[in-house]
C-alpha cells in the first residue's frame, strides 16, 4: 500500500521522470506533434520544481509511484508509474485530490483530458468524474502556452 504525502524538492527528479513517461504513455499519437515535441525530460523537470508545492505523492517501496497537482479546484496533473497501474494507487490519488479541492471550498473539481484518451477516461469515470464538453483550452509548454481541443470532466464535490 501507497502513503501519500506532500513532495519535497527531493521528490522533484522522481516526478518529472515519472510524469514524462506517463505524458508518453498516454498521450503520444493522440495530440499534435508539435506538443510532443515539448515533452522532454529538462521542460517537466523545470515545470515540476515550480509545482511542488501543489504536488502530493504516493511513496510506495522507497519510491514515488504516482503523483497528483492541484491548482485552485482542477486536478492539473495526475500520474502513476506504469508498474504501479491497476494496483488502487491511482484512486487512492484522485480521491485525495478531490478532498484538497474540496478543503479549499470549492464544490466542484474539474480536469481536461486528451481527446481519445479513453483508458483515462474510463478510470475518471469510474471515480464519479462526468464529461462535461469538449473546450480548447491551453496546455503549458517550456515554449509557452499551445492550444489544445481537450475533453473536460468535473465532479461535484458536496
Amino acid at each position: 500500500m501507497a502513503t501519500l504525502r506532500d513532495a519535497r524538492d527531493d521528490d522533484a527528479d522522481a516526478i518529472a521522470r515519472l510524469w514524462l513517461q506517463g505524458w508518453i504513455d498516454a498521450h503520444v499519437g493522440l495530440v499534435p506533434r508539435a506538443l510532443e515535441a515539448t515533452r522532454t525530460l529538462p521542460e517537466f523537470r523545470a515545470r515540476t520544481r515550480g509545482l511542488i508545492p501543489l504536488t502530493r505523492v504516493a511513496w510506495h517501496d522507497g519510491a514515488v509511484a504516482g503523483f497528483t497537482m492541484v491548482k485552485d479546484d482542477e486536478l492539473y496533473q495526475m500520474y502513476v508509474g506504469g508498474a504501479r497501474r491497476g494496483t488502487g494507487i491511482a484512486q487512492d490519488l484522485i480521491y485525495d485530490a478531490e478532498a484538497r479541492i474540496a478543503a479549499t471550498g470549492h464544490n466542484a473539481a474539474w480536469l481536461n483530458c486528451a481527446i481519445s484518451n479513453e483508458r483515462a477516461a474510463r478510470f475518471y469515470r469510474k471515480c464519479g468524474w462526468m464529461y462535461e464538453a469538449r473546450v480548447i483550452d491551453h496546455v503549458d509548454t517550456s515554449a509557452g502556452p499551445f492550444a489544445m481541443d481537450l475533453w473536460r470532466f468535473v465532479k461535484r464535490l458536496d
